[in-house]
């Protein structure tokens, strides 16, 4: 496949610009759009074009991948007025933001009825696996789409596997924030006892880092818990976002997942007390207080 698809990105975010700036600087045409327009100056800069609409952004695009915050996001940029679908022209369609796995059926169907190609491909990997060009990939739709899509993909992240039909790579989303949801409280109850019970955090990480405790939430956001920073790599409101689609589908399959309506719980109290917009290692400050 030609490394001269003209790629448009919609969402800039903390994740969505390196992402998007990796794929200009493989030399891709790049198209941005976002609600801040300040947000893409640096890519601007670096020669990416910015579009004014989504529409027109979509027409002059190859491939158009949307990375939001919300389903709602989601709904609006594929199916509201000036929409990706009413102006993409046979354009692989991939919707990077974790979302709904019914939206994402809803969004397939639409596509192939107008030609175009869609995937769900959720990431994991917050902003360093972004940065890095490190992210996981769980990607659903059709193999063929899966395979001319595979090295865009591959210039974002390192592991990318097609979890099945679409929807399907929402739902393998889901399992990771089930299982990131569980880790974090784990991580902050045990960060929390040693500072209650008088030991250095430090030096619970130096033994605890290494031994079979030992992950990415434990050697990333714990060191962040212990210091007191609490900025985000990924905001806790869209944590609990994630977290509430989860349980919703869990309850549909009439599926009982206590740790997750738990950590829901805990986020949403965070939310109330206005911690929406830290990372979600600020689960921390529920068990010790904030330096």
């Amino acid at each position: 496949m030609s490394n001269k698809l003209r790629i448009g990105f919609i969402g800039l975010g903390i994740m969505g610009s390196s992402m998007a700036g990796h794929l200009l600087a493989a030399g891709h045409p790049l198209n941005v759009f976002n609600r801040s327009k300040a947000k893409t100056d640096e890519l601007v800069a670096k020669g990416a074009q910015w579009f004014d609409s989504i529409g027109d952004l979509a027409a002059q695009s190859d491939v158009i991948i949307t990375m939001v915050g919300y389903p709602s996001d989601v709904e609006e940029v594929y199916f509201g007025a000036g929409n990706i679908l009413d102006r993409a022209q046979n354009a692989y369609l991939i919707d990077m933001t974790t979302s709904s796995p019914s939206l994402a059926k809803k969004i397939a169907d639409e596509a192939e009825k107008r030609g175009c190609h869609a995937l769900d491909a959720p990431v994991s990997g917050g902003d360093i696996g972004a940065r890095n060009a490190k992210l996981a990939i769980m990607v659903g739709g059709k193999q063929a789409d899966f395979d001319a899509m595979l090295p865009i993909f591959q210039l974002m992240g390192s592991n990318v596997v097609l979890q099945g039909g679409p929807g399907a790579g929402q739902h393998a989303k889901m399992c990771n924030q089930i299982v990131i949801a569980g880790t974090i409280m784990g991580v902050s109850e045990g960060l929390g006892y040693a500072k209650s019970l008088g030991l250095n955090p430090e030096t619970v990480m130096e033994s605890i880092g290494g031994g079979a405790a030992s992950g990415f939430q434990l050697v990333n956001l714990g060191a962040k818990m212990i210091v007191g920073d609490f900025a985000p790599g990924f905001y806790v409101e869209h944590f609990l976002k994630d977290l509430g689609i989860a349980l919703e589908e869990a309850q549909k399959s009439n599926l009982e997942l206590p740790a997750l309506a738990l950590a829901k719980r805990l986020y949403e109290d965070l939310v109330a007390k206005g911690c929406g917009r830290n990372g979600t290692q600020v689960l921390y400050t529920r068990y010790v207080p904030a330096n």
